[in-house]
């Protein structure tokens, strides 16, 4: 059994509502034609959304995220365990009606246009009339596709898509988003609107669950996170308190560094590594940096900038998840 890294758990004053519940939660598949075996895509995995909270839901490629997020929506049934949505045990229609969902690849009719696309699934929501028409142009205002509403989805980019079904997912005006990818096939400037649209929405009151790669996005913008890796939760809790405090490295960017110095902080034990217009010596922690700075120093190295470094989300995941 993996060991799981889990956060202190939130304080008993902490009574928010649990708007998702996985308890063991399991999927196997039978595979193959011939040969025919058994794989365990998702091996006994619990957690927990509250409302309110962005939740980051992170793993490698195969970790089980997405076939999770699918038992989640009923999209397929679990092998074992069980799982609720607002309290409702999934799956059920009834559990999904207050959700608005993203998959990580969107399908949506390629002679359709957003507009049409946007108001079909308000339609499937209960939406009608002008209220259904005023809400497909508010969402798709809100994320960016409004200029080509009127466009055959088929002539869209990858990241006009992705915008189209995030639309789509608003459209019914839900309590809670659940979002496979969401920045997939945006640009640095969609994905920097779509992260400001997450923080709008979770201001509004609505909470976000959204499974991604962008660990940057997730250690910026979440409050907890759950890590798979094989089908199992390796990773779990708050995220502030499951980074480490502690200085892991600190980097020493130099300039004007001679010979003698490279050697000199080679031969103290220092890594120093060459970068465009810089170097850079490596202090394993924080303790040796007084004595790496004389080094240089006493060679007449520039100091440009002390940099200490401490635990990233990506750090743990790569200690963690890989």
């Amino acid at each position: 059994m993996t060991e799981t890294v889990q956060a202190q758990p939130p304080p008993a004053t902490d009574t928010r509502e649990r708007l998702i519940e996985v308890k063991r939660l399991r999927k196997t598949f039978t595979v193959g034609l011939f040969n025919r075996r058994i794989v365990e895509a998702v091996k006994g995995v619990s957690f927990d959304v509250r409302r309110g909270e962005i939740f980051g839901f992170l793993g490698p490629n195969g970790a089980g995220k997405t076939t999770s997020i699918k038992m989640l929506m009923g999209l397929i049934e679990p092998t074992g365990g069980e799982a609720f949505l607002f309290g409702r045990r999934v799956p059920s229609a009834e559990s999904r009606k207050d959700i608005g969902f993203l998959p990580e690849n969107p399908y949506v009719y390629p002679y359709l246009t957003p507009r049409e696309f946007v108001e079909m699934c308000g339609n499937l929501s209960g939406m009608k009339g002008r209220t259904l028409r005023s809400r497909t142009m508010d969402v798709l205002t809100k994320v960016g596709i409004a200029y080509a509403a009127d466009r055959q989805v088929r002539r869209l980019s990858k990241g006009m898509l992705q915008r189209t079904g995030l639309a789509a997912a608003l459209v019914s005006d839900p309590q809670m988003l659940i979002l496979d990818e969401p920045m997939s096939g945006l640009d640095p400037v969609g994905r920097k609107e779509v992260r400001d649209l997450i923080f709008e929405e979770r201001d509004l009151g609505r909470t976000i669950f959204f499974s991604t790669h962008i660990l940057s996005d997730v250690e910026a913008m979440c409050d907890r996170v759950t890590i798979l890796r094989q089908g199992e939760v390796v990773v779990q809790g708050e995220i502030r308190q499951l980074l480490r405090g502690e200085v892991l490295r600190t980097d020493i960017f130099v300039s004007d560094v001679s010979d003698g110095a490279t050697a000199a902080l080679t031969e103290a034990g220092f890594a120093v590594v060459q970068r465009p217009g810089v170097w850079v010596v490596e202090v394993t922690g924080e303790q040796r940096v007084d004595e790496a700075l004389r080094i240089a120093m006493d060679h007449k190295a520039h100091i440009v900038e002390v940099a200490p470094r401490k635990e990233t989300l990506e750090d743990l995941f790569m200690r963690r998840a890989l």
